[in-house]
């Protein structure tokens, strides 16, 4: 899990690149808020400084497939070039439609799936409480069966 914290994502360019080894090693990734931001430049794509933040317990993310809106909570100074996920792989999932930022994405091949919203906040809302349940799911199943050793 790539977690949340404060920076700017593009003077971070050694965490990217191992957030990207990992995934692409093939172990399940869920990235969170600066975390989403890492692994996507880590794996090709662009990140931009937001004019005025996007901060607050009731942002709304939209998916545009379904047109499912999620409410969160969100904290962050920068986002997600969308038009830079096109080359590496990953396929945006969901936006902000006041913001139009990308808020969240997955890998085409791989078991990373990132959001730029805060699913662990609370108090708070509990709409996106299924991305946490799916990602143990998914590190259960890629881990069965795998004896895990100390080197």
């Amino acid at each position: 899990m790539l977690s949340n914290g404060p920076g700017n994502p593009a003077r971070l360019e050694l965490p990217a690149r191992a957030a990207a080894a990992v995934a692409e090693y093939g172990v399940p990734v869920l990235a969170i808020c600066l975390g989403h931001q890492l692994l996507a430049l880590g794996m090709g794509a662009r990140t931009y400084k937001l004019p005025y933040g996007h901060r607050g317990p009731n942002k709304p993310v939209v998916e545009p497939g379904s047109g499912r809106c999620y409410i969160t909570t969100q904290n962050q100074e920068y986002a997600v070039d969308r038009a830079s996920l096109d080359g590496p792989g990953l396929v945006p999932w969901s936006g902000s439609p006041g913001y139009g930022s990308t808020e969240g994405f997955k890998h085409e091949r791989l078991s990373a799936l990132a959001v730029q919203f805060h699913l662990e906040a609370g108090p708070g809302t509990r709409d996106t409480f299924w991305i946490s349940k799916a990602f143990a799911r998914e590190v259960e199943r890629k881990c069965r069966g795998r004896a895990w050793r100390r080197s």
